[in-house]
């Protein structure tokens, strides 16, 4: 249950502001439709997520207990650090339209913008840490679509209220903490 809701924590707070959740308003603002973005974003989180978990999974397997918690440790510490890096999104990326109708669009811009971004990697982070890859995935799923679904519906209007500072700021801090905790070793952050 821990790694569930760790992951679904951070990235919750990780995805606001991020190139991701901006790929989402421009989105909705270019089709309208909310119900098949949200399903695009679902599927290629899940899809991109799991790649990833199955990568950290391997990771933990292939290096020793020792190595491990200072690898994830130190890439915890530096998920802090890159957290206080704004995200803009790409002018591609915002002018990605096909054949593939809204779903699909959806879908294909959404998995490549995931694409070595801070969720992702923070993914691989979290499986690499956590014995179990399933919660982890289901995790940052959730975390992406919570982050995700609001801001289809809601667009502009959200991100002109929360300020995008305080919220890396604290994902950071989140980052921080369990990169601390990780190299010294602490077993359970609950």
């Amino acid at each position: 249950m821990e790694a569930f809701l760790v992951s679904t924590g951070i990235v919750a707070l990780g995805e606001m502001g991020d190139k991701t959740q901006l790929l989402a308003i421009v989105l909705a603002a270019a089709f309208r439709k909310p119900l098949p973005i949200i399903g695009g974003i679902f599927v290629a989180t899940l899809v991109n997520h799991a790649a990833a978990g199955a990568v950290g999974g391997w990771v933990a397997s292939a290096l020793g207990p020792d190595v491990l918690r200072w690898v994830i440790g130190v890439s915890f510490l530096l998920m802090a650090g890159w957290m206080l890096i704004p995200d803009k999104i790409d002018e591609d990326e915002s002018q990605t339209r096909s054949r593939l109708g809204v779903f699909g669009t959806t879908v294909v811009s959404f998995f490549l913008a995931e694409m070595g971004d801070k969720t992702q990697i923070a993914t691989v982070a979290l499986a690499a840490r956590y014995a179990d890859v399933v919660p982890v995935v289901l995790g940052t799923t959730l975390g992406m679509m919570i982050a995700n679904v609001p801001a289809v519906f809601l667009g502009e209007k959200i991100a002109s209220k929360v300020s995008m500072t305080l919220v890396h700021g604290i994902a950071a801090f989140i980052f921080g903490v369990l990169g601390v905790l990780t190299l010294l070793n602490v077993g359970k952050l609950f």
